[in-house]
């Protein structure tokens, strides 16, 4: 059994009776969960307690809203949800979201299901997979234009440095064509560098900033793309480094069904049995979306129908 699995497991042995609550919780706690949660050998019932609670409940504020409500709920985690049996906390949520109980449990198997994932490493959003932190987001905006003969995209970054020194900021993009007929203009901020294709669809570039940044310091970029063919259904974020916001404008030439994706597996992006909440296009034929808190490796973002 591989170690995600085995995580599901303990996790649905954790979810029974009074969950995080019961009696006798160092006998609850697997070896594969007391790793996730750095939980060591000498720790008490109340350390025990804390670092599993806090772990779940970090990795559950990156899970959509209603998943996350169930996970919570679940494990007790939730003050008001602390009933003594698992199937109390199930009708509690229940209530909450106005859903049948069969529903939410299904939702707590799924939320369980991407804890497992983010906590393992099997996702590329496990912290462990990033590349150390150089700078972060603080601000990105994107803007897609697709009622033009070409699609445009208008990215504008404000990013800030997490060390002394920083100079280059490396990014990626993916496209259906690759680097191939792709026009990209720095419109101020930096110098643009190929790093070349590293995928398929994925193209990597740089952009050398006119000077080093001190540990703290800010700094805008702004770049318009100008792909040279049509662009799957989907604009997403799929953050390298923490993002703190990330706003999406699109307008379209019709009126698609579009849907959000918040948080999403990047393999969930293009399954169209992954659905997301769906949002209304204005009259002007746009969406504007808001995130906030993006996690490395998930993605954020906006998908219609062709």
């Amino acid at each position: 059994m591989s170690g995600r699995a085995e995580l599901v497991q303990e996790l649905k042995i954790l979810r029974k009776g009074r969950g995080l609550l019961a009696g006798r919780i160092e006998d609850r706690v697997g070896p594969s969960l007391r790793s996730a949660c750095e939980v060591a050998d000498d720790d008490g019932l109340v350390a025990i307690r804390q670092k599993v609670a806090g772990r779940l409940s970090e990795l559950a504020e990156h899970l959509p809203e209603d998943l996350r409500l169930a996970a919570l709920a679940a494990f007790a985690i939730t003050a008001e949800a602390r009933q003594p049996l698992y199937q109390d906390r199930v009708l509690w949520a229940a209530r909450r979201v106005d859903r049948d109980p069969r529903t939410v449990r299904r939702r707590v198997d799924e939320a369980i299901d991407l804890l497992a994932e983010l906590a393992t490493g099997s996702s590329p959003a496990s912290s462990a997979a990033q590349p150390e932190a150089r700078w972060h987001t603080a601000s990105l905006s994107v803007a897609l234009v697709l009622d033009q003969p070409r699609p445009v995209v208008l990215e504008h970054r404000r990013i800030v440095a997490d060390q002394d020194g920083l100079r280059t900021l490396d990014l990626a993009v993916s496209l259906p064509g690759g680097r191939d007929g792709l026009s990209v203009t720095v419109l101020y901020g930096g110098t643009l560098l190929d790093r070349g294709m590293e995928a398929s669809d994925r193209w990597g570039y740089a952009l050398e900033l006119p000077r080093p940044l001190s540990r703290g310091e800010a700094w805008e970029v702004s770049i318009l793309f100008e792909p040279a063919s049509a662009l799957r259904p989907h604009m997403v974020c799929v953050p390298r480094h923490p993002c703190e916001q990330f706003d999406l404008r699109v307008r379209f030439a019709g009126t698609p069904e579009v849907r959000v994706l918040d948080g999403a597996f990047q393999r969930d992006v293009s399954d169209p049995g992954y659905r997301g909440r769906a949002h209304q296009i204005d009259s002007a034929g746009e969406v504007h979306l808001r995130f906030r808190g993006l996690m490395p490796g998930l993605a954020y973002g906006a998908r219609w129908a062709e």
